[in-house]
């Protein structure tokens, strides 16, 4: 057995050292987002995939008309002015920190009195008409990251992914009211076991703390795989030496500690990076297929196990004139709620959202709304059984609960002047909905200013998607393979540590 537990440690933790180098510099970057906000990385140094072309990969979410001849169009690009033609483009976002990242629009509005406001990753905004710039609303919440924004008369409804907020639109003089909403019929406390496992990998399950323990996985990974590359190399260097009569006092003092250092760090450590590997694995597809859908109840006195049934849920809001109700997009599924009251309703007919969440939500004719996400772009009326795939132009056939990824990555939706649609997908970028007209290539000042932030870069590292240049289709395979080669390595070095190295206690 000790052979096998070496062989099984020696060749495959040579190979999956140099990924994991990567996984945690690039983990522990993503467990401190609001932190590396405003570092970014110029995408013409980045393969082709992701840098800008026709306004793909999430470039633009939506955009709201002003006038005749004046469109602000927003997504990951920030905010721009643009004409009626979407052809001469000016920067909109003086205000937002520095960084691509704070400039990561969610939602922009234009109430009744003509008072713009925009949701972004790290807080909700108001727009100064006599500064001429932002100006962030300092909001009592924990999560930062602001999802959607509506106006019902004179009142702003505004979303975050826990709370609702209400206040009467003064602007940047608006005062907010913080609401936590009611349960929902036949509530169950559980939570999504994708979410479950997202922030035991990331430690956030257990608050700050718990991402400061991942941090220093990170780092004692990084420590493992440098000392573990040190003592496979070295024992053939230090013979070489010796062959040609070289000193080898300093190699083999090195070689010496990097050995007893990896086994008691290993063998200290081995069952939290056995389930920080093993967690990682089921983040992205394929085996997140396994466990999109599946829910679990929170761990007790962690940060899951929250009072409020909507935290981290909610994700967009609109308001429906002829039904007189709020809908609310949530993790859970749409529902539907009266706005005095606040008690959300899950309608019973869902249409097809990616567990990736929604990225349009969209009032379109006659009650029904256009709905799109990860899983495609859809026709859905709240009374009607039938569910019609836009994108497609035909009935939709399945299930609703929806795949993580479908024929097409919806991440926006542009209406002109005319009414015409342009549906926005990850990687195609703006598609023409029903007619032939192709929308502007994105300008030159547009290119240059719209960097990727750091944190995208490395969550693109991290899931492997930045490799697809190089393997194709075949990067996904990448998480879970890493995911399962690393917990062999571990396990199986444990094992021989236990075997080999491990001193038998004397009676």
């Amino acid at each position: 057995m000790g052979k096998l537990y070496k062989k099984l440690h020696k060749w495959p933790g040579l190979i999956i050292a140099f990924l994991l180098l990567y996984f945690s510099v690039t983990g522990i970057i993503m467990n401190h987002r609001e932190f590396f906000s405003g570092f970014d990385i110029s995408r013409n140094n980045l393969p082709k995939e992701f840098r800008y072309q026709n306004w793909n990969n999430s470039a633009v979410k939506g955009n709201i008309i002003l006038n005749g001849d004046s469109i602000l169009v927003y997504g990951n690009i920030g905010v721009w002015l643009t004409d009626s033609n979407f052809t001469d483009y000016s920067s909109f976002n003086n205000g937002f920190p520095n960084g691509s990242d704070n400039r990561k629009i969610f939602d922009l509005h234009q109430s009744n009195d003509g008072n713009l406001y925009t949701a972004t990753q790290f807080g909700l905004f108001a727009f100064s008409k006599e500064k001429k710039q932002w100006i962030k609303f300092e909001l009592d919440v924990d999560i930062k990251r602001f999802v959607a924004i509506e106006c019902v008369n004179d009142t702003l409804f505004v979303l975050n992914r826990s709370y609702l907020f209400k206040g009467k639109s003064e602007g940047i003089n608006t005062q907010f009211e913080k609401i936590e909403l009611k349960k929902p019929r036949d509530y169950k406390n559980e939570v999504s076991l994708f979410e479950t496992m997202w922030q035991i990998h990331s430690g956030e399950i257990f608050g700050i703390p718990g991402k400061l323990f991942v941090d220093a996985l990170g780092i004692i990974t990084i420590f493992l795989s440098l000392t573990g590359i040190i003592y496979f190399f070295f024992p053939g260097w230090i013979k070489r030496r010796k062959k040609k009569t070289k000193s080898v006092t300093s190699i083999v003092k090195t070689n010496r500690w990097s050995l007893k250092w990896h086994n008691k760090t290993g063998a200290w450590l081995f069952a939290c990076l056995i389930v920080l590997f093993f967690t990682g694995m089921f983040l992205r597809p394929p085996l997140l297929i396994a466990i999109a859908y599946s829910k679990v109840s929170p761990v007790k006195y962690s940060h899951l196990d929250q009072p409020n049934p909507w935290y981290d849920k909610l994700r967009d809001i609109k308001f429906d004139s002829e039904r007189n109700e709020f809908l609310l997009a949530t993790s859970e599924g749409i529902f539907y709620m009266d706005k005095d009251n606040l008690a959300p309703i899950a309608f019973k007919i869902q249409p097809p959202i990616s567990v990736m969440g929604i990225n349009v939500l969209e009032p379109f004719n006659d009650g029904a709304y256009i709905i799109g996400s990860f899983n495609g772009l859809f026709l859905w009326h709240p009374a009607h059984p039938e569910i019609y795939n836009y994108a497609q132009g035909k009935l939709h056939v399945g299930n609703t609960t929806g795949r993580p990824i479908g024929d097409f990555k919806v991440t926006g939706l542009v209406t002109d002047l005319g009414g015409k649609q342009y549906m926005i997908d990850y990687d195609k970028g703006a598609v023409p909905l029903y007619h032939e007209m192709k929308f502007p290539e994105m300008p030159k000042n547009v290119l240059e200013e719209s960097k990727m932030s750091l944190w995208n870069f490395s969550l693109e590292i991290h899931t492997g998607r930045f490799f697809r240049f190089l393997l194709g289709d075949f990067y996904i395979l990448l998480v879970p393979l890493s995911g399962l080669v690393s917990v062999l390595v571990v396990l199986s070095g444990y094992l021989l540590w236990r075997k080999k190295f491990r001193k038998p206690k004397t009676r």
